[in-house]
């Protein structure tokens, strides 16, 4: 038994060892890559189906989004009642997700159905109806939830932001309007989905406790045999990006508003550029969690704010660095002032060592956290994976945020945070 008397010994994460589990791969026959981990205490699985299909590879605006949508409901053989009831009768659960870059389908379910569930999934992705009432569905909720969204001065914010930053005829600046979501017609899906959801642009995930009979199955469905052959490998067409010339926006989205949304953001560089991985940190340190400078300055100081936050978003082919709050209108001004101040302390002025052990502290734990179990390890290997990295570059991600110095961020500050380079908007 443990003495209760003596306190335990408090240990920081930087003398944490860290070591990320090694996951094994397949290519199946139809040249389909698995990728699996299996660990986990419970018979549970979790599968990802993840496609070169986001808004980067959509023709038409908003197809993207719509195509996830409604693509789990109902097939050329079953109805959206009887897929939902298939999924729910196994308590499984089966969502789709659109982003820039990608589109994945995540099943979660017992290990024991994947024979039942399997199947269904397998038509799912492959025999999808895009029926003309489901998207009619789609268009209507859709334009309604838009509607209300636009009166959000934050939701707006995001939207010029990034089309400042990229341009809005850039896929990571493109934004749709209503009439692009009322525009959308059936052939449009069927036409997207045609291009982008393959075996040949599919990759697999497969994390949680399972036999070696349930990984066969899972070859045996999806990897015996090609897929949607009509879809083929393609070549990513890197598409200019046209950043606006004037960095300066303002914009009154309701004259009677009493809260404005601000967002202070750059072009920056990509994963594999070294100072990406210490500009974290320093991000972190300025913006990136609850005790930041610019929480301790914005919201807990001035009181100007209830959160502000900084965070660095990697895309597949292009990268920003974004400052995001909203405050008090009369206060907008001078909150963005406050930003520029933060900035210029650190370019100016060497961090403290127990402010920078806080962060690294903060930063290693949540690395720890998101460590835990088959299904968070899995989630670090696919980020890995789709970025064309591997273990080393974990590996120097934990060395370099355990050895960067107060120096090295300085140095990296008077880099980076420089006014001339950031775009700013305003919306009230």
């Amino acid at each position: 038994m443990p003495d209760r008397s003596i306190a335990p010994q408090i240990k920081d994460a930087v003398d944490f060892q860290f070591t990320l589990p090694q996951i094994q791969q397949h290519i199946c026959n139809n040249d389909l890559p698995l990728y699996f981990y299996q660990g986990g205490s419970q018979d549970v699985i979790q599968i990802d189906w993840v496609f070169q299909a986001g808004i980067w590879s959509e023709q038409k605006t908003a197809v993207a989004n719509a195509v996830a949508a409604i693509y789990k409901n109902g097939t050329t053989l079953q109805s959206e009642l009887e897929i939902n009831e298939a999924l729910e009768f196994y308590g499984a659960s089966l969502k789709v997700a659109c982003g820039n870059d990608y589109t994945t389908f995540t099943l979660h379910c017992l290990s024991k159905h994947l024979l039942a569930l399997l199947p269904v999934i397998f038509e799912i992705l492959t025999q999808p109806a895009f029926a003309e009432k489901e998207l009619e569905i789609y268009k209507q909720n859709t334009i309604q939830a838009m509607r209300i969204k636009l009166l959000n001065c934050d939701f707006v914010a995001n939207r010029h932001i990034e089309a400042a930053l990229f341009s809005k005829e850039h896929p990571y600046g493109r934004y749709a309007e209503i009439v692009d979501i009322e525009a959308l017609q059936r052939q449009d899906l069927l036409d997207y989905f045609l291009a982008n959801f393959a075996s040949d642009l599919c990759t697999m995930f497969v994390a949680g406790k399972y036999a070696d009979s349930d990984l066969a199955l899972i070859q045996e469905v999806f990897g015996k045999e090609k897929w949607n052959q009509f879809a083929t490998k393609k070549t990513i067409e890197i598409k200019t990006i046209n950043p606006s010339a004037d960095k300066h926006f303002n914009f009154i989205n309701n004259e009677e508003g009493v809260q404005a949304a601000l967002r202070v953001a750059r072009h920056f560089v990509p994963r594999s550029h070294p100072d990406f991985i210490p500009m974290q940190v320093l991000n972190t340190l300025l913006g990136g969690y609850f005790g930041s400078r610019l929480m301790s300055n914005i919201r807990e100081e001035k009181g100007y704010t209830y959160g502000i936050y900084s965070y660095i978003a990697p895309y597949k082919h292009a990268s920003m660095m974004m400052i995001s709050t909203e405050v008090g209108r009369d206060v907008a001004q001078a909150s963005i002032t406050e930003i520029w101040n933060e900035m210029e302390g650190l370019k100016n002025e060497t961090i403290e060592n127990e402010e920078l052990l806080l962060v690294k502290n903060y930063m290693l734990g949540s690395l720890l956290s998101d460590m835990e179990g088959p299904f968070a390890i899995m989630r670090l290997w696919k980020n890995l994976i789709l970025n064309q990295e591997g273990l080393e570059h974990f590996n120097q991600r934990v060395a370099a945020i355990k050895t960067v110095q107060a120096k090295d961020l300085q140095a990296l500050a008077q880099k980076y945070f420089v006014e001339e380079e950031f775009f700013q908007v305003v919306v009230v």
